[in-house]
């Protein structure tokens, strides 16, 4: 397993607000929980396909934001990407009925068997809801899309199979723990799953003894938990 890395969204120590609001927060003390938040994502216990960075976040979503984009990897080929962002509202935000919020965009191109399954949209969404559960995450407030497109080939391209990609947009608000900060470590796991899941991996064995935070309760990279549907996986385990 791989630790995540990143930096804080100003790609400094010295995080400041974002969009809007930045003016107002710039030259003033970043809210500790906030910091906690992003430091606790650079623990996270992730698996050896997992590649991830810092990136750049969205302007205007919330005063204080931080990203990391991923992807994973076999050999030379991306199996599917995503990222995550952590937004903060020291002062609350109704519709996330928190001060916390995560959001997710996560693509990846499926195998013509996995496209035809009519099921697959509500699959994937439990894929989701399925990863945060199987890490014992309480949250609240799911909401996103998952969306299906499809290419075919003509002319010069036209030996070139059909294609699909499958797209995931989804939010959720974290339950905020001891001293109002989420365990956004274990969330961040919880999204690498949802991401080698889609991506066709096979679960990952349990997480040694001791292993950080509620990965250590089960298996990580595993969305078996009861209402989720597996799909046949569309890659062997790395180098085989």
């Amino acid at each position: 397993m791989a630790a995540a890395q990143g930096h804080f969204s100003d790609h400094s120590d010295g995080v400041r607000g974002t969009g809007d609001k930045a003016d107002s927060t710039a030259g003033t003390p970043v809210p500790a929980a906030f910091r906690r938040a992003v430091d606790a994502l650079r623990t996270a216990r992730l698996r050896s396909e997992m590649e991830v960075e810092p990136t750049r976040p969205p302007q205007r979503l919330a005063p204080y934001a931080y990203a990391v984009e991923a992807a994973v990897v076999d050999g030379e080929e991306d199996l599917a990407d995503g990222r995550l962002v952590l937004l903060h509202d020291p002062a609350g935000h109704e519709a996330w009925k928190g001060t916390f919020r995560l959001v997710t965009l996560v693509r990846a191109e499926l195998e013509p068997e996995m496209a035809a399954d009519p099921l697959l949209p509500e699959v994937c969404w439990s894929w989701l809801t399925g990863a945060l559960e199987a890490r014992g995450l309480a949250y609240g407030e799911a909401s996103g899309t998952v969306t299906m497109a499809g290419s075919h080939y003509f002319g010069g391209l036209a030996e070139r199979r059909p294609a699909t990609q499958i797209e995931i947009r989804a939010s959720w608000t974290p339950r905020e723990g001891t001293g109002g900060v989420p365990d956004t470590a274990a969330h961040l796991a919880a999204w690498s799953d949802l991401l080698c899941q889609i991506a066709g991996l096979p679960p990952a064995p349990a997480d040694p003894p001791g292993a950080h935070g509620p990965a250590a309760a089960g298996p990580a990279g595993t969305v078996s938990g009861a209402g989720v549907v597996s799909l046949p996986q569309r890659r062997g385990p790395q180098g085989a």
